[in-house]
């Protein structure tokens, strides 16, 4: 379970690095310019839409055949995927066929959709009733744990390298380092054994030949309720957490080092709390921890943003704050989304 668990911190660390290096990785695929971090934001935007596609098909996979082998094939894929883009040419050597070959991260967005389904079903399969909304806070502060990763690991890359030395070499360091941590967590997790849960249905031959169909056709107000907490979820924290150091950098002012360690207090500050959401969660009711958070992440991003514009010295509370609450809500909310469907 432990290996389960911490795995994800692959998927957030390369996911999350992406949006980090967004200001670098504009000047290296598509040149100089506003319209160029943009661009690079709209590549994201895309391969994020991927996401949904492959949670599908790996979550299909994961009940015709299992919950191991999804989570293996979901790593594979991901290794792959960093390494492929650590090793893309540049706009300097290729010129704009560089921009179009970035698209290829939209592989990564489809792993990322199987991974992060495929290891909270494994998980919470497996884990007490009681304690459904801990384990999965634990898996979600494990992905937190790969965000502070990357952010710690890029604003390490953007201070010991140059501005030339940054965009011709430097930007690929941390996509490899990804990679090798992508290679590792799969060597790990071919250690894992099948789901009980899922063992016990292959045994009674009670496996679903069309799941997907099945549930799309017998749970569907359970799906448009999903769909809702995870959309909601999903916007603050990308908002909150990963746009903020583009937003500094393009209209604050800051340093890319200085924008994306701010980023890193944020991330640190979210791995502390949401073990406590999960344990709420678990004692009070999944309603009321939602409705909490929910009304937190609506009310402080006005506040956030507001400082943020104005260089205000508590800029760092701020974030920290905003990140807390929609980080927290998002994450351990998966166990109450897991048995909506269910």
């Amino acid at each position: 379970m432990g290996v389960a668990a911490f795995s994800t911190v692959v998927e957030w660390y390369d996911f999350t690095l992406y949006l980090f290096m967004t200001t670098v990785l504009s000047r290296v695929f598509f040149g100089p310019g506003a319209s160029s971090v943009l661009t690079t934001l709209a590549v994201f935007a895309v391969a994020y839409v991927m996401r949904p596609l492959g949670a599908l098909v790996f979550g299909h996979v994961g009940d015709r055949l299992g919950r191991r082998r999804v989570l293996l094939a979901s790593m594979a894929v991901m290794t792959v995927a960093m390494l492929v883009t650590a090793l893309l040419p540049t706009r300097e050597q290729i010129g704009s066929t560089a921009g179009v070959l970035l698209l290829l991260r939209c592989v990564m967005g489809f792993s990322v959709g199987g991974e992060y389904t495929g290891v909270m079903t494994y998980l919470v399969e497996g884990a007490p009733p009681r304690r459904r909304g801990l384990v999965a806070s634990l898996v979600s502060a494990a992905g937190e744990v790969g965000a502070l990763l990357a952010v710690g690991v890029a604003a390490l890359t953007t201070a010991l390298t140059s501005g030339p030395a940054l965009d011709s070499w430097g930007w690929r360091i941390p996509f490899l380092f990804g990679a090798l941590l992508a290679a590792g967590t799969l060597i790990a997790r071919s250690t894992m054994q099948e789901s009980p849960e899922f063992d016990e249905l292959k045994q009674a031959r009670a496996t679903d030949r069309a799941p997907v169909w099945r549930t799309l056709r017998t749970r569907r107000p359970a799906l448009y309720r999903t769909f809702t907490i995870s959309a909601l979820g999903s916007i603050t924290y990308y908002v909150g957490i990963t746009y903020v150091p583009t937003y500094l950098t393009a209209v604050g002012g800051f340093a890319e080092s200085d924008a994306l360690w701010l980023a890193t207090v944020a991330s640190a500050a979210v791995i502390v709390v949401t073990p406590f959401a999960g344990m709420m969660a678990d004692r009070v009711g999944r309603r009321h921890t939602l409705v909490l958070f929910g009304a937190l992440s609506l009310l402080l991003p006005v506040t956030m943003f507001a400082f943020m514009t104005r260089g205000h010295t508590l800029l760092v509370q701020h974030q920290a704050a905003f990140a807390l609450s929609t980080a927290a809500r998002r994450r351990w909310s998966s166990a109450w989304r897991f048995r909506q469907v269910m």
